[in-house]
């Protein structure tokens, strides 16, 4: 089986998202945690996490890019629990057999995105129509030879265009520059 972990191939998780996934974490759409947020109205780091992040488990931190690698039976048991009490700490889920089940269904959606060869890369977009929310998924991979990622070596992309909207790292470092004085 197979699931996915967040990956950091650069710095720049931690000046887009308030809160960046550590890498290596085991990670879920996470799109369930804009649930009581109005899209529209997102603005700064909060709306780059609902556009473009995928959500680590333990942190519940962001993530930009995750990795699908090779799991365990007990490593997805340990990814639904982990998620389950989550919901019930953060989220104000009822209690863990509620939660259990909303857990389930996220790690299965997630599971359902790892139809690729593993250390294949997946980016999503994200987006609120008609008061629905809209994920798009791309995967990236080396082309050729498999070889060991590192950032900036991704050749082809496959999914959805590429959303237009730019990010500018320089204010955004910035902002978290003055905000950490």
């Amino acid at each position: 089986m197979k699931l996915i972990r967040t990956i950091r191939l650069d710095p720049s998780d931690t000046f887009v998202f308030e809160r960046a996934a550590e890498p290596g974490e085991w990670a879920v759409s996470g799109a369930f945690s804009f649930w009581n947020a109005d899209a529209e109205k997102l603005e700064g780091k909060a709306r780059s996490a609902f556009r473009s992040g995928f959500l680590g488990v333990e942190s519940l931190g962001w993530s930009t890019l995750v990795q699908i690698v090779e799991a365990r039976a007990a490593d997805r048991a340990a990814v639904v629990e982990g998620l389950a009490q989550q919901l019930v700490a953060r989220f104000g889920a009822p209690d863990l057999t509620t939660a259990g089940a909303a857990a389930e269904e996220e790690v299965a959606f997630a599971e359902s995105l790892c139809n690729h060869p593993p250390d294949t890369l997946i980016a999503v977009h994200r987006a609120s129509e008609d008061g629905a929310v809209r994920e798009a998924f791309r995967t990236l991979h080396p082309r050729g030879e498999r070889k060991p990622m590192r950032a900036f070596s991704f050749l082809e992309v496959e999914g959805e265009e590429q959303p237009g909207d730019e990010v500018d790292l320089v204010a955004l470092a910035a902002d978290r520059n003055a905000g950490s004085r």
